[in-house]
């Protein structure tokens, strides 16, 4: 059995670690994708052809689905992204990144990939490993 205090220590670390770090790169972001924007932008911009069905843009999110759903809407209004019923399953949706929202996201996923080497350098790349390990282990054992 783990040792309660030290998983409690351990985990308010990993809590006080992950809000200082997100606090500091989410300077990244500005009027033109927020941070949400950018995440859906990353789903879609992975995606076969710069798509993805929406119902996996809303599982890589870590919003509820109507809030997705808004988000998407509102990206939709301002050119980022198109929206188009599934072929596959005429009751989703599809979305597709535009010129316009793919070189938006391009410019500022540099910057961002930037930052976060930067605050990520205090570790090793062993140490990158292992955190990488460890996160998708939690995460796992989540589910």
């Amino acid at each position: 059995m783990t040792d309660r205090r030290l998983a409690i220590d351990a985990w308010e670390s990993l809590f006080r670690a992950q809000h200082e770090v997100l606090e500091e790169i989410s300077a990244d972001f500005d009027a033109e994708l927020s941070q949400a924007e950018y995440d859906v932008m990353l789903t879609v911009a992975r995606g076969e052809q710069n798509s993805a069905r929406l119902r996996d843009v809303t599982a890589n999110m870590l919003i509820s689905q109507p809030s997705v759903s808004r988000l998407v809407d509102r990206m939709v209004a301002r050119g980022l992204i198109s929206k188009c019923p599934d072929p596959q399953d005429g009751r989703g949706a599809v979305v597709r990144a535009t010129e316009t929202g793919l070189g938006i996201f391009r410019r500022i996923a540099l910057r961002h990939g930037q930052t976060i080497a930067e605050r990520m350098a205090v570790l090793t790349d062993d140490e990158l490993a292992h955190l990488r390990e460890l996160t998708a282990k939690l995460r796992d054992d989540a589910r």
